[in-house]
């Protein structure tokens, strides 16, 4: 597909702090030119919190493309793992050096009002890709493409892949962003969100290593 160019808009370094007190530097980068025209941000962690111009001599960095959660990554919901594997892939990547993307697509593309429609069907019995059918929705609607333009405005053509979703390596890798290795985030497990989870490797083919009778 021909390339659609993105580039940096603003750089700005700022301190993060999580709740349980771990602390760290990003610089968060937005972006001019983006297919969709949401406001999707990277936070450049480790190495990679230096200025542009020294982050694009760095080797191979370690990347996850994170969909917004505002109740699982602002309140903790426990429906679902994305606060926990948000809080352990700002600490895997400052340790490593690379990229979070933080991209405006809360509720596997759906927006956030049908997430919690898709959160009452799901009360009822219907599992997560179910209940998104059911509102007349695909059961992901979440692309990429963004991604892509983000990487390569950043000057990053090659990428380590922290994710469990197979989809992201394979959307980066057909928008012309190479994926070298698949690195696995943590099991977040709990009561709340054991089907949840459960579903997500059945029907999504996400590599967690979760018994399946946990749903």
């Amino acid at each position: 597909m021909p390339a659609l160019d993105a580039t940096i808009r603003t750089q700005v370094s700022a301190p993060l702090r999580f709740s349980d007190g771990y602390a760290t530097i990003a610089r968060v980068f937005t972006f001019d030119g983006l297919v969709d025209g949401r406001e999707h941000v990277a936070f450049g962690l480790g190495d990679r919190a230096a200025p542009v111009a020294s982050a694009g001599r760095l080797g191979e960095p370690l990347v996850r493309p994170h969909s917004e959660c505002l109740t699982g990554d602002v309140f903790g919901s426990q429906r679902c793992d994305c606060g926990a594997q948000l809080r352990e892939a700002v600490e895997r990547i400052a340790e490593r050096g690379g990229f979070l993307l933080y991209l405006r697509q809360e509720g596997r593309g759906i927006g956030l009002y049908a997430k919690l429609d898709a959160y009452a069907l799901q009360d009822t019995g219907l599992d997560t890709y179910e209940a998104n059918l059911a509102l007349g929705h695909r059961e992901d609607e979440r692309s990429y493409l963004v991604a892509a333009q983000m990487l390569r405005a950043l000057g990053v053509p090659r990428v380590a892949l922290l994710s469990n979703n197979p989809d992201k390596a394979r959307q980066l890798g057909r928008y012309g962003v190479a994926v070298s290795a698949r690195v696995p985030t943590g099991v977040h497990l709990s009561d709340a969100n054991a089907r949840y989870l459960a579903t997500k490797v059945q029907r999504g083919a996400h590599t967690l290593d979760i018994p399946l009778q946990a749903g």
